[in-house]
């Protein structure tokens, strides 16, 4: 499940994951949610992973779309993402592989989402 976080400073985003991520929680959650920040001009997103049981079925193809039209159609929106996550591999891989993405990209523990979110508003 995808669900915004509410009291976010101006200008950024917050997501929270948890458990297994569906095609609703990409169509209806996370897709809207980017589309307004690219439409406000940049994105400075804060995406918080707490726990991870993978994606369903469905959701793969949501998936890459949606990682797609960000990092190719829209990546001068992109200003910084923090990915806030206890899960190792995920973390590990996003500190491999983050130099692809647009824009800056901080990787954070949970107890350190404080920290996140006022990265992702800075600069």
């Amino acid at each position: 499940m995808i669900e915004h976080i509410e009291g976010m400073p101006a200008g950024t985003v917050g997501m929270r994951a948890t458990g297994k991520l569906t095609k609703e929680d990409y169509t209806d959650v996370l897709e809207p949610a980017l589309k307004e920040a690219v439409e406000g001009g940049e994105v400075r997103l804060l995406f918080v992973l707490e726990t991870y049981d993978g994606i369903a079925p469905g959701a793969w193809l949501e998936d890459m779309r949606t990682g797609l039209r960000a990092w190719f159609r829209e990546h001068r929106a992109w200003r910084r993402m923090a990915l806030v996550t206890d899960v190792d591999w995920i973390a590990r891989s996003m500190h491999v592989f983050g130099w692809m993405a647009p824009g800056e990209v901080e990787v954070f523990r949970l107890d350190r989402v404080d920290e996140a979110r006022d990265w992702v508003a800075a600069g």
